[in-house]
C-alpha cells in the first residue's frame, strides 16, 4: 500500500499517558507530507522527462535507421552507375575498334583496287605502246614502200 501526503496529513494517532508531544508530531509529519509532495511531483516530472527523452530516443533511431538505408541504398546506386558507367565505357571501346577495324578493311580494300587499277593502267600502257609501236612501223613500212615504189617506178620527166 502506498502511502500519498493526503494519508500523512489525515493520520491521527492515538494519545497515551506520557505519549509525544502532539505538535511535534503534527509539525513533523506535515514536514514529510510537504517532502513527500515535492518528491512525488519531481518523480512525476521525471516519468514526464522520461517518456519525452525516450520518445526522442525512438525518433533518433528512426532516423538513424532512415539514414542508414539511405547511405546503403546510395552506395548500391553509386555502385550500380560505377558498373553501368563501366559496361558503356566498354561497350564504346568496342564500338570503336569495330569501327576502326571497318575502316581498316575499307582502306585496305581500296589499296587493293587501286593496285588493280594500277596493273590496269600499265596493261592499257603497255597494250597502247605495241598498239602505237605497230601502228608506227606499219606507218615506216608503208613508207618504205612507197619509196621502193618511186624508186622502181621512172618518173615522168626521166
Amino acid at each position: 500500500m502506498r502511502i500519498t501526503p493526503l494519508d500523512i496529513q489525515q493520520k491521527q494517532f492515538s494519545t497515551k499517558f506520557r505519549g509525544f508531544d502532539t505538535e511535534d508530531v503534527d509539525s513533523f509529519l506535515e514536514l514529510i507530507r510537504e517532502e513527500m509532495e515535492e518528491l512525488l511531483r519531481e518523480n512525476a516530472n521525471l516519468r514526464e522527462d522520461v517518456k519525452r527523452f525516450d520518445k526522442q530516443l525512438k525518433d533518433y533511431k528512426n532516423i538513424e535507421t532512415t539514414l542508414r538505408d539511405t547511405l546503403m541504398i546510395t552506395q548500391q546506386m553509386v555502385e550500380e552507375y560505377k558498373n553501368n558507367a563501366r559496361k558503356e565505357a566498354e561497350l564504346i571501346k568496342k564500338d570503336a575498334e569495330l569501327r576502326a577495324d571497318e575502316i581498316l578493311k575499307d582502306a585496305q580494300e581500296k589499296v587493293i583496287m587501286i593496285h588493280e587499277d594500277i596493273t590496269d593502267l600499265k596493261g592499257v600502257r603497255r597494250h597502247f605502246k605495241e598498239e602505237l609501236k605497230r601502228l608506227i612501223e606499219n606507218h615506216l613500212r608503208m613508207v618504205e614502200f612507197d619509196k621502193e615504189r618511186e624508186e622502181e617506178t621512172p618518173t615522168e620527166g626521166s
